[in-house]
């Protein structure tokens, strides 16, 4: 009777842990993701169009999730505030980032620790290239004319940017360089700050993207001279590339999901397919035309290579133009 007793209590003991472990496995491959609301961490201040894009994403991936993303702005050192956040929070899919060239930049200023290394990539939204826009009555009537008046006299023309170390402060500083011309660089805080200047007179030009100068270059206040793209912008086709000027350059920002490092394969696996379809969602795709936002998918293996790449050139141009702290 004994032994009977004990074969059995082995038997249910085996089978218990059988179903457990495999309850277990089964929990692993086919998680119940996402089982409560997902925070997508936006590192700026509600308002730009970093938090508009990602609001617009939030609804558009509300009808292929069973539970809403919801917004939380965590502005501050250029992004690094929240990007550190979301690289330190736990690796569930429970919290996630908004990320934009700034994340490749702020490492080399000193503002943060955080690389792009401390995320996986689950996919870029949108992409702008930087642009260099002066006041419709300007004498500077072509990239050309400006360039030659910076390179006669060094330091002549004030060209106004989001800030010392900004995407749009690199952009110009490379178009300086490649060149071999000297800006007197005007740092504001913020783009939009940037082209109320210009507006005013109190600097020559702007380097910001076309989204920011778009409602003024359409009320005829401003003139953009040139992209900084590989191709004509769309809503400015007659705005011609560096490119077709002989100037070899193309520089800008982006934007994109990215997720803690860590995080597991089958949470990313479902995060990316939401990220698909919610960016082929005409809703997304309407609000970003309509905020003049480059709508620029990229799937999680362009997208990690986008954020490599840009890590090691903005590490170079901050170094040569002695930034780095």
């Amino acid at each position: 009777m004994k032994r009977r007793l004990f074969f059995l209590h082995a038997t249910l003991s085996a089978v218990a842990l059988t179903v457990v472990t495999a309850g277990d496995v089964a929990l692993a491959q086919t998680p119940d993701y996402p089982a409560k609301p997902i925070e997508l961490v936006v590192p700026f201040a509600a308002g730009g169009g970093t938090d508009a894009l990602a609001r617009a994403f939030g609804e558009a991936a509300r009808k292929h999730l069973a539970h809403a993303i919801v917004v939380v702005n965590k502005p501050g050192a250029s992004s690094g505030i929240g990007l550190t956040e979301v690289a330190n929070s736990r690796p569930d899919g429970y919290k996630i980032g908004l990320a934009t060239a700034d994340m490749d930049i702020i490492p080399h200023l000193g503002l943060t620790k955080t690389t792009y290394e401390k995320f996986v990539p689950v996919a870029r939204l949108n992409a702008d290239p930087s642009a260099i826009t002066v006041r419709a009555d300007s004498q500077y009537t072509s990239i050309e004319a400006l360039l030659d008046a910076a390179r006669k006299t060094p330091g002549s023309v004030q060209v106004g940017n989001a800030g010392n170390g900004s995407i749009w402060h690199l952009a110009a500083a490379a178009l300086e360089d490649k060149v071999g011309v000297k800006f007197n660089h005007i740092p504001f805080n913020g783009g939009n700050p940037a082209v109320l200047a210009l507006l005013g007179g109190h600097v020559d030009a702007v380097a910001v993207s076309p989204a920011e100068v778009a409602p003024y270059v359409a009320a005829g206040k401003l003139k953009m001279l040139a992209v900084m793209a590989d191709q004509r912008v769309k809503g400015f086709e007659s705005v011609p590339t560096l490119k077709e000027r002989n100037i070899d350059l193309s520089i800008g920002t982006w934007r994109g999901i990215v997720a803690p490092r860590n995080t597991p394969p089958e949470v990313l696996d479902r995060l990316r397919s939401v990220a698909r379809t919610a960016a082929a969602e005409p809703s997304l795709k309407a609000m970003m035309a309509k905020q003049n936002l480059g709508y620029a998918y990229a799937d999680k293996d362009e997208f990690g290579a986008v954020m490599a790449k840009d890590y090691a050139t903005f590490k170079a141009l901050v170094v040569k133009l002695g930034l780095q702290q």
